[in-house]
């Protein structure tokens, strides 16, 4: 099945990107928001995009920033004018919807971007499932969480499958597509070329992985970072520096949790810390003890006061 009409469910920092991105793309897209509220913290994520893309496309044409595969192919001349007709067309066309049923109407695939939280993702899911068309896909843009996890919750899990994507997906364009036990392997090829119709590079993982592949190797570098932080050996922009000038990367730990949002960090350090006290030796083969308690106090202290690092 070509896909046509894609619902975004969730706003945040990779939602709205998710939306922005199939919208440049030619499809049609509508964000599905919870509130009112949600709008009110979504559109400003969208109108901030629409200048990203356009100073992106500038930056391409003068050859003063990089080049954003995501916007146009390398190894091509840019269309400039095209590039930007594209923008402002996306731009006027993406929809914020509040009513979930009017929402999925008519939805080819619905990509869920919701945070980390396991008990909303399935109260989300069972409230979806008798509101689609038989249709229609349903795909989890989770970092950490496995799709198997909540496949029998879509009502279709055969048509289920996790779309994980890496921020910025305009210019760090990867998608990685993971299917469960029950995954229809058409459905996870039709992933397969929706992930490329959007200018992504897909990344198919063959076998469920907690963190996919970005996040395995991503995870332990950042609660690397803030247990370091926790346990009061550094500050954050000491601990940024020492990685960033010891490595030549363009940000440290605590910048990249400022990019994908505090709350993500902490639903994550959550997930670790409840692990359960029987598994804890396995786990710390797995994982290095970390004093995880500590850092969900202080990101929670952080939240709450409506922080960040920078």
């Amino acid at each position: 099945m070509a896909f046509k009409n894609v619902v975004v469910a969730g706003g945040g920092v990779l939602g709205s990107q998710i939306a922005f991105q199939a919208a440049y793309c030619g499809f049609d897209v509508t964000i599905w928001l919870r509130s009112e509220s949600s709008i009110g913290r979504t559109q400003p994520k969208i109108d901030k995009l629409r200048k990203t893309y356009i100073d992106a496309i500038e930056a391409m044409d003068d050859g003063s920033g990089p080049w954003c595969a995501g916007i146009s192919d390398s190894d091509k001349p840019l269309d400039k004018d095209a590039c930007l007709a594209r923008v402002d067309a996306e731009y006027n066309g993406l929809k914020l919807e509040l009513d979930m049923a009017k929402a999925v109407a008519d939805a080819d695939l619905v990509i869920e971007s919701m945070a980390e939280d396991a008990k909303a993702k399935i109260e989300f899911y069972e409230k979806l499932a008798p509101l689609l068309p038989e249709r229609t896909v349903v795909a989890t843009n989770s970092s950490t969480l496995l799709p198997g996890q909540f496949a029998k919750n879509t009502g279709r899990p055969a048509k289920y499958v996790a779309l994980h994507f890496a921020n910025s997906i305009w210019k760090n364009n990867t998608a990685e597509v993971m299917g469960h036990d029950g995954t229809d392997a058409a459905v996870f090829d039709e992933m397969i070329e929706f992930a490329n119709q959007i200018r992504m590079i897909a990344l198919p993982v063959r076998k469920e992985k907690n963190g996919y592949l970005l996040n395995s190797m991503l995870v332990p570098w950042l609660l690397s970072g803030m247990d370091l932080w926790a346990s009061g050996v550094s500050d954050p922009k000491c601990i940024d520096i020492a990685w960033e000038h010891g490595t030549g990367a363009p940000k440290g730990p605590f910048r990249v949790i400022d990019t994908v949002g505090l709350n993500t960090a902490y639903n994550i350090v959550m997930q670790y810390q409840g692990v359960p006290g029987l598994l804890n030796p396995l786990f710390k083969k797995m994982m290095l003890p970390y004093n995880y308690k500590a850092i969900a106090k202080l990101l929670k202290g952080m939240i709450d006061r409506g922080e960040s690092f920078y």
